[in-house]
C-alpha cells in the first residue's frame, strides 16, 4: 500500500523545518521577556545563551537545508546558514527594543553570527553523510 504524497510532504516538513521554526519561536519567546524578569545566574549568561541558541538553530537549519535541496555543496550551506544566523539575529535586536528593560545590542548580533557559524560547522560534520 502507497502512502499519500501529501503525508509524506507534512512528515518531511515536521522532520526537518519544524525544529527550526520552534527554535525560532522560542529565541522570540525568550526576547518578550522584560529585562527585569530575566534572573541573573552567572557572568556572562547573555553571551552564553545568544552563542548556543543561535547554534542550535544553525544545526536545525543547516540539516533542513541540506535534506531541502539535491546534493547542495556544504559551503553554500554554511553561508545560506551564517546570513540567516545574522538577519535573524538582527530581527531578534530589532524586537528587543519593543520590550521593557531591553535593548539593541551589536555585540549580541555578533554572538549570533557567530554561534550561527559554529551550528554549520558542527552541522556539516554531523549530516555529512544524511540523506
Amino acid at each position: 500500500m502507497d502512502v499519500n504524497p501529501k503525508i509524506n510532504r507534512i512528515v518531511w516538513f515536521l522532520k526537518f523545518w519544524l525544529p527550526v521554526l520552534a527554535c525560532m519561536a522560542f529565541i522570540f519567546y525568550v526576547s518578550s521577556i522584560q529585562g527585569e524578569d530575566i534572573p541573573s545566574l552567572f557572568a556572562f549568561q547573555d553571551i552564553l545563551f545568544h552563542g548556543s541558541v543561535y547554534a542550535l538553530l544553525a544545526v536545525f537549519f543547516y540539516r533542513a537545508l541540506k535534506n531541502t535541496f539535491a546534493k547542495p555543496a556544504v559551503l553554500k550551506i554554511i553561508f545560506f546558514t551564517v546570513i540567516f544566523g545574522f538577519i535573524y539575529g538582527m530581527t531578534d535586536e530589532f524586537h528587543q527594543l519593543y520590550i521593557a528593560g531591553r535593548y539593541c545590542s551589536a555585540l549580541d548580533l555578533i554572538i549570533d553570527t557567530a554561534g550561527s557559524f559554529l551550528g554549520s560547522l558542527i552541522g556539516g560534520f554531523f549530516f555529512r553523510w544524511q540523506r
